[in-house]
């Protein structure tokens, strides 16, 4: 089976500022803002939802394709997808734009800045979605260019291509009518609980209406865990899957693409058992918080069998 990722590619440039924002910012001269941070150093990473996801899943043995676009600046993000076995036979370039980028300043109080230039994303990708078995195939998609997000679901839907739906910080763009019909005919609708309250907001539907959109209603709550939502026999019903305690908590970033890959895998397995899938999510997770950066972390089949073992009691693959 082919996993189909779309969503953005992005480099994270993150840097650190050793004193405090609010030292800095006058609150009764924030009409005439004009400040400067000198910063400690500047790290650069590998991001964007479909590449976090894409990354995650590639640990997981698995080997997906990214459906994004991405600018001139792209070289450094295309050796490291080959150095990880992932494709990028599904990655347009833009050749007048940079790639994606995140600007993001952390003081010490974790307080943040952030600018973000869309770049390449701005524009739509041109994957063709006629060729796909639907038997042999299964999408996600995540934030990233808004057109892509529709137009892609549009076409999982009519070919009968089984699709995750996780719209996240894309929600404040989307109007009501086009994210009920993208949640329609999902096979799963992904988000937290911050963003499912979105959800309710734009569309008016109340959860219990959204699963009969869709078949499985998934929010993810942190440390608290997450949920699994269906309807049986028209009746809700509720699974609760435990949170996977970190050794230590370093960021938090990333946490969520990577359940979702988690999630993806376990949907690939045989039988499809979505809470043993959401299970390999909050392993997953966990690894995700324990380093800084969304690409950074790592662990082997074996590794991440005897966490799942350790975590849950059963085997994970």
């Amino acid at each position: 089976m082919s996993v189909y990722v779309s969503g953005s590619v992005a480099f994270d440039r993150i840097m650190d500022f050793p004193g405090k924002f609010s030292d800095h910012i006058l609150p009764d001269k924030i009409h005439i803002l004009n400040v400067c941070f000198m910063i400690n150093g500047l790290r650069e990473n590998f991001g964007g939802t479909a590449g976090n996801i894409a990354f995650s899943l590639a640990l997981l043995g698995e080997r997906p394709y990214i459906v994004a676009t991405a600018g001139r600046d792209f070289d450094p993000y295309r050796a490291w997808l080959k150095e990880n076995g992932i494709p990028d036979d599904h990655i347009e370039i833009v050749p007048d734009e940079l790639t994606a980028g995140a600007y993001i300043t952390t003081d010490r109080s974790d307080n943040q800045i952030t600018a973000f230039n869309p770049g390449a994303m701005g524009h739509p990708s041109a994957f063709d979605t006629s060729g796909l078995d639907p038997e042999r195939s299964l999408a996600i998609i995540a934030p990233g260019n808004l057109d892509d997000m529709y137009t892609y679901a549009a076409r999982y839907g009519e070919r009968g291509v089984p699709y995750i739906f996780d719209p996240g910080q894309s929600l404040p763009a989307w109007p009501a009518e086009r994210l009920r019909e993208v949640i329609t005919g999902s096979r799963v609708l992904i988000s937290n609980d911050y963003e499912l309250e979105m959800i309710k907001e734009t569309t008016g539907l109340a959860p219990e209406a959204m699963m009969k959109m869709t078949r499985w209603l998934i929010t993810t709550r942190g440390e608290e865990g997450s949920e699994l939502k269906f309807l049986e026999n028209g009746s809700v019903k509720i699974i609760h899957i435990p949170a996977v305690p970190p050794t230590e908590v370093c960021d938090p970033t990333g946490a969520g693409d990577a359940y979702r890959a988690g999630l993806i895998k376990g949907m690939r397995l045989d039988g499809g058992d979505m809470v043993h899938a959401a299970r390999l999510g909050a392993v997953n997770a966990a690894y995700a918080v324990e380093v800084y950066g969304t690409q950074t972390f790592r662990f082997t089949p074996l590794t991440f069998a005897e966490r799942f073992r350790e975590a849950f009691g059963e085997e994970a693959f």
